[in-house]
């Protein structure tokens, strides 16, 4: 039987562009498109955030997991979760499988546990608007971009440079105001 070459979730937590932004950056990733998921009720609301294709020969499905969790507020139960639920949306009971386990090995580690969902996939509508697709590597200097997905780029710089795409790696250190990163190179 073939090795599964590659997995598509969706990831939600906080806003789409900043998501996407993240996930657009990491070697492996083949396909990120912006939008809403929905799950099965009661998650049967649309919710922000990305469907992630990625090549599980090149990065594992944990450490998109970490990447997820460590790039959102995915401890924080704060009122806006019904627009930007943490969840990893699943298309099957073996990626569901692991993703739990992931979360629990996470939660084994950490002082406040993560309140990521996992869930069954169920809907998911593509962002239509043209101008917000790709929307931090079109204009990385817009004050959205500075503001709020900065920030999270400068720490998946700091946890995952070694999984950053060497193209994006010019980019991001460009925009984000870092200490020296080590590249491993």
């Amino acid at each position: 039987m073939p090795v599964k070459q590659s997995i598509t979730l969706g990831l939600g937590g906080g806003c789409h562009w900043c998501t996407e932004a993240i996930f657009s950056s990491i070697n492996g990733i083949q396909d990120v498109q912006q939008g809403w998921l929905a799950s099965y009720p009661p998650n049967d609301a649309y919710s922000e955030g990305v469907l992630v294709k990625f090549d599980t020969a090149i990065i594992r499905l944990k450490d998109v997991i970490n990447i997820h969790i460590e790039t959102h507020s995915a401890d924080a139960n704060h009122s806006k979760r019904d627009k930007y639920r943490s969840a990893i949306y699943v298309q099957n009971e073996n990626d569901s499988s692991s993703a739990l386990d992931i979360i629990s090995q996470i939660n084994a580690t950490r002082y406040k546990p993560v309140i990521t969902r996992v869930m069954a996939l169920n809907r998911f509508k593509l962002q239509a608007e043209e101008s917000y697709l790709d929307y931090y590597y079109k204009e990385p200097e817009k004050p959205f971009c500075q503001a709020y997905i900065n920030p999270k780029l400068n720490k998946l710089l700091a946890l995952h440079s070694k999984l950053i795409a060497k193209d994006k790696l010019a980019i991001i250190t460009q925009s984000v105001a870092t200490p020296e990163i080590n590249t491993g190179e």
